[in-house]
């Protein structure tokens, strides 16, 4: 098992650098800095200076670690099936939630070893609040220094008025049907990671994904909802998440607390 201690202390600081970068920004940013990738999803200067912050923290401590992100070219399977470890970021998730100057938007760090996170962080900029875990380690979040444990909440599918999450800024049928399943359920819309972190602190239950995400979109969630005694799913195999695959496009997953009773859920 990886001892996460020391890379956690670096992709802790590597966060918290990032947010910084992303305040400058964020505070005098107007849709008209605006950039389009050629995948036609939106691209700012806050998302490539917490890039380069996270990187040169994260290779100055450990060179021989190799960096994949959302804002790097990726680097080829036939390369990177042989990492036994690896940095999977995405140096400002929620970037449509960015320019729309809501908040929800967070910076994820994760550290895979054999297709699994072994530590996750997530950090919320306009917040302050730092989110992490270490396989084995819990789940914890910070504030001003003071770290407290999270815990997912216990809960039964059966159970009326149930906290579905929903991304902000994708909903489709499919995740409309899901949710109708449920009794009286909370439909509760987030942005970014945020959304997994909510299952994790016990602020919500279930959410159900069926739209693209890419693993650095989850990984760092992953297992902090883990380690909070929760679980991500593929939607399809129910079984737990996989990272670094010959392709780093999510299946359809789903995302919940700890729930007594939902093998259905994983079909």
């Amino acid at each position: 098992m990886v001892d996460v201690q020391q890379y956690l202390k670096a992709s802790r600081r590597a966060a918290r650098m990032a947010c910084t970068e992303i305040l400058e920004v964020y505070d005098t940013f107007n849709t008209e800095d605006v950039m389009t990738k050629s995948d036609d999803s939106p691209l700012t200067h806050a998302d490539l200076r917490a890039n380069e912050i996270i990187q040169k923290t994260l290779q100055e401590v450990f060179p021989n670690i190799p960096f994949l992100s959302e804002e790097n070219k990726q680097v080829p399977y036939a390369q990177r099936k042989d990492f036994p470890l690896c940095w999977m970021v995405d140096p400002l998730d929620g970037t449509k939630e960015f320019v729309k100057k809501n908040g929800e938007f967070t910076v994820n760090i994760a550290l895979l070893s054999g297709g699994r996170p072994v530590l996750g962080v997530v950090a919320v900029p306009v917040s302050g609040a730092l989110y992490w875990a270490g396989i084995g380690m819990g789940a914890w979040t910070e504030t001003e220094g003071q770290a407290t444990r999270l815990t997912a909440r216990t809960f039964s599918r059966k159970d009326s008025g149930l906290r579905l999450v929903a991304s902000r800024s994708h909903r489709d049928a499919e995740t409309e049907a899901f949710m109708s399943r449920f009794h009286q359920p909370e439909i509760r819309p987030s942005g970014s990671s945020l959304k997994i972190i909510l299952l994790a602190a016990g602020d919500a239950d279930i959410y159900p994904r069926f739209a693209p995400t890419m693993e650095w979109d989850t990984a760092a969630a992953d297992i902090i909802l883990e380690e909070a005694g929760g679980i991500m799913v593929n939607a399809e195999t129910g079984k737990q998440m996989q990272y670094n695959k010959p392709d780093l496009l999510n299946p359809h997953f789903l995302a919940y607390g700890n729930c007594t009773d939902c093998v259905e859920l994983r079909s």
